[in-house]
């Protein structure tokens, strides 16, 4: 059967992509406004520190599911819903008077955002082909990390212009207009999905998504509870978690040799090229650069005396980077491949090993000028690692499974990026008593450690890739010679 493509598939796209970015910026952007709503609501340290850690909890919990749902359902109509529950939830966190409303809130919004994410993988592998298809990837990987690494501009920005007291709830009202624009266009451009008689109880697998939620709650509650003592209240959780996920992988296997519909299906990681390898650089990465954010923002803001605004701008380079190199690294994966990620990787770890000896080298006051370049140099790096990755990891994803597979691809980011985020603050409080700067270069040190582990397996990746590439081409050999004999 011909494909023919959807005339409107890039403007789909585009609508898509900006509803995602809202759902990944909301990971960070909050980050500089901690102190505004902790004073604007009166609330307790451990009820804010929840404003973030909520999010990204119930962000994580649900995007396999989100997936699975978006396969069975339809992209389109996953999409709406989840959109429409996000903007939602963003007025209802913006309006919040008081701390609890607020955590609850900020609950069902990383809900709504996990739910909204892979339907952008989905789209673009129900919408493009072939080299197509690679650029797409390439600008939903841009729109990753360029997410991540504006949120604390951003948020900045916006503390600047509405002031202090009430500019947090901004950071979330900004999100209605926004979102009830893309849902207009939404309604207008993405792709109707065919009409199917779907059965529940084989369709959706409710015991796969009850074992994989426990076995993601049970690794990431300590994780962002860990500045409170949560490893030590919490511990026992990582065991429950990895019997509930052995627990999983059995159930799932099984669900596949029954014939039914598995929430993730194993072979994915088994007999899809590339896709574990790519997912586990994927998290790693998350664990070294998602950190880092929160480290620049108590260094420049405690530190240094600097205002919200001026701790973003203090990022900005990396963030320019990042953008221009991701636009150009989408365009060059068909060519470049795997190379892509091992190149900016090492960029991403050079870069912020100078950060981390500069810090040590220049007065504080010099800081945000002296940063600027090496993080340019691995704003660009980065670039090249997300959007390539993104690509590489799901080219060889069926479509009946683009769903599942990059609601899996993100949680292990942010599962990488709770963990990071987590080991760098503690890393950093730990030694800040010695100084700002050497709380600095040691903290950004172990995430530049944590992207050479990434480039480790990117480099075994990329000598599989050429492994079987030849294989491939002897196969191709020997045909061709059987056919002429």
């Amino acid at each position: 059967m011909s494909y023919e493509p959807d005339p409107r598939r890039w403007k789909a796209l585009a609508v898509s992509l900006t509803a995602g970015f809202m759902g990944l910026l909301d990971v960070s952007i909050v980050n500089v406004a901690l102190p505004s709503m902790q004073s604007g609501l009166h609330a307790s340290s451990g009820g804010i520190r929840w404003v973030v850690s909520g999010y990204a909890l119930a962000f994580g919990l649900v995007l396999v599911t989100g997936g699975r749902l978006g396969d069975a359902f339809g992209r389109r109509n996953m999409f709406l819903g989840a959109l429409a529950g996000f903007v939602l939830t963003s007025a209802l966190a913006g309006a919040a008077p008081n701390e609890t409303t607020l955590v609850l809130a900020r609950l069902a919004q990383g809900l709504a955002a996990g739910m909204l994410t892979p339907q952008n993988t989905g789209l673009i592998q129900d919408l493009f082909r072939g080299a197509e298809r690679g650029r797409a990837f390439g600008m939903f990987g841009a729109v990753v990390g360029i997410s991540t690494a504006v949120g604390p501009i951003l948020g900045g920005f916006i503390l600047a212009v509405f002031g202090a007291q009430d500019g947090w709830r901004w950071v979330f009202y900004v999100n209605v207009p926004i979102g009830v624009l893309a849902f207009a266009l939404a309604l207008r451009l993405l792709p109707r999905s065919e009409k199917k008689q779907l059965r529940i109880r084989s369709e959706i697998d409710f015991l796969g998504i009850a074992l994989l939620a426990v076995a993601v709650l049970g690794v990431l509650l300590p994780v962002i509870d860990s500045d409170s003592g949560g490893f030590a209240r919490f511990w026992w959780l990582f065991i429950i978690a990895a019997v509930a996920g052995f627990a999983f992988v059995r159930w799932e296997r099984s669900v596949v040799r029954r014939g039914r519909s598995p929430l993730l299906d194993t072979r994915l990681f088994t007999g899809t090229p590339g896709y574990a390898a790519g997912a586990a650089v994927g998290a790693l990465y998350f664990c070294g650069f998602a950190g880092i954010w929160l480290v620049f923002a108590t260094y420049f803001q405690q530190g240094l005396g600097y205002s919200p605004l001026q701790s973003g701008l203090s990022v900005t380079p990396f963030a320019i980077g990042s953008a221009v190199s991701a636009a150009v690294a989408g365009r060059l994966v068909p060519r470049f491949g795997r190379r892509l990620t091992v190149t900016g990787l090492a960029m991403v770890a050079v870069g912020l090993l100078a950060v981390a000896l500069l810090a040590e080298l220049v007065p504080p006051s010099a800081s945000g000028w002296a940063f600027a370049l090496p993080l340019v140099f691995a704003g660009v790096g980065g670039g090249m690692v997300i959007s390539p990755n993104t690509t590489l990891t799901l080219e060889c994803v069926p479509v009946r499974m683009a769903g599942v597979a990059g609601g899996a691809l993100q949680t292990g980011q942010r599962i990488g990026t709770a963990i990071g985020t987590a080991v760098l603050a503690s890393v950093f409080g730990l030694v800040v008593g010695r100084g700002y700067p050497l709380a600095l270069t040691v903290a950004l040190g172990c995430a530049a450690l944590l992207t050479c582990g990434a480039l480790a397996l990117a480099i075994a990746e990329l000598r599989a890739r050429r492994h079987r590439a030849a294989e491939e081409e002897r196969d191709e050999r020997r045909a061709a010679d059987v056919h002429l004999g």
